[in-house]
């Protein structure tokens, strides 16, 4: 990845003049991120470069400064320039979840209840001052299997009943006597980091959220436990749930309003890694199909989702879902 030619200027003005600008990663939006390395003054920071008018820094800062008023581990801001998409953050180095568990699956329980317990305590917090996560996003979200996995797959859905079926079940994800926590939406293996210079928020560093919005405590749970990119045990989801509700305990229909906003997010990454493949020509998210189509099915099974169950019944035979694009990962 080239670096912005802005961010020579940007780091110069920062106080990181001369420093080494290296590659780091890129995501599924157009955001990209590099390391800096200043080897004189023996420090790092982590370089956000989120172009306008493709993306916006605003909403992260927001999250940002929300969550590090908390006490959560955020990356501190160093720097921003807004009319470049330019943002220099604290680097929490290399040890993300998803690989660590990879080397030390041992761990994975105690990770996890790590990851949880930080879920509990943010959701004891007021919520950030954000719009809230409502029906009409919940409907835009899950119509993205319908807009482009089922006709990548071939298939001629009745796309109103599909609406219609979700009008049904959403309202156990709205209740009034549920409590509105700050809902990070990406919340999972690839977005926390192990930081253990943050035992105050748990050792676990926050990345991804600036997408956060205001709703039901059971969405992030959820990501966290139904991830995309690594499969989590159902046993170890079932505890994990289990120690949630006894940390959080939470009111209202928890065990439904999982499933529905579950089946929610699952269906909407099902269409979003299809439109990465069909629109940004990046394949290689099909590979992650099969699992979500597998969580999906899972959730599906919940008495809540009846009605969305039998619209899936009827519009999406077995053949044409988990592998039916299998085909066309190396397109």
């Amino acid at each position: 990845m080239i670096p912005p030619a802005a961010a020579p200027a940007f780091l110069d003005t920062a106080g990181w003049a001369d420093a080494r600008i290296l590659p780091l990663a890129g995501d599924a939006s157009f955001r990209r991120y590099f390391r800096i390395i200043d080897d004189e003054a023996e420090r790092r920071a982590v370089l956000m470069d989120a172009p306008p008018p493709h993306e916006d820094p605003r909403p992260f800062l927001k999250v940002a400064d929300h969550l590090l008023g908390q006490g959560f581990a955020a990356p501190q801001i160093y720097a921003r320039d807004l009319d470049h998409g330019l943002v220099l953050l604290e680097d929490f180095g290399d040890i993300r979840v998803r690989e660590y568990l990879e080397a030390a699956p041992h761990e994975e329980h105690s990770v996890y209840e790590r990851a949880v317990s930080l879920l509990a305590d943010l959701h004891t917090r007021p919520a950030a001052e954000l719009r809230p996560y409502d029906r009409s996003e919940y409907q835009r979200e899950a119509g993205l299997l319908t807009e482009w996995y089922c006709p990548a797959a071939g298939l001629e859905v009745d796309a109103a009943a599909y609406r219609t079926a979700w009008d049904q079940i959403l309202p156990v994800a709205e209740e009034d006597d549920a409590p509105k926590v700050t809902v990070l939406r990406d919340y999972h293996a690839e977005n926390i980091m192990l930081v253990p210079d943050h035992e105050a928020s748990h050792g676990l560093g926050l990345l991804d959220f600036q997408d956060a919005l205001v709703g039901h405590p059971a969405y992030d749970l959820v990501s966290l436990l139904q991830d995309a990119r690594r499969d989590v045990p159902p046993e170890l989801e079932a505890e994990m749930i289990a120690l949630y509700k006894r940390l959080a305990r939470p009111n209202g229909h928890f065990d439904a309003a999982y499933a529905v906003l579950g089946a929610q997010r699952n269906a909407k990454i099902i269409g979003i890694f299809t439109r990465l493949w069909k629109r940004d020509g990046k394949p290689r998210y099909l590979s992650f199909l099969p699992r979500m189509w597998d969580l999906l099915e899972r959730d599906l099974k919940h008495p809540a989702l009846a009605p969305v169950a039998a619209w899936f019944a009827s519009n999406v035979p077995a053949a044409k879902r988990h592998y039916a694009l299998a085909e066309h990962q190396e397109a």
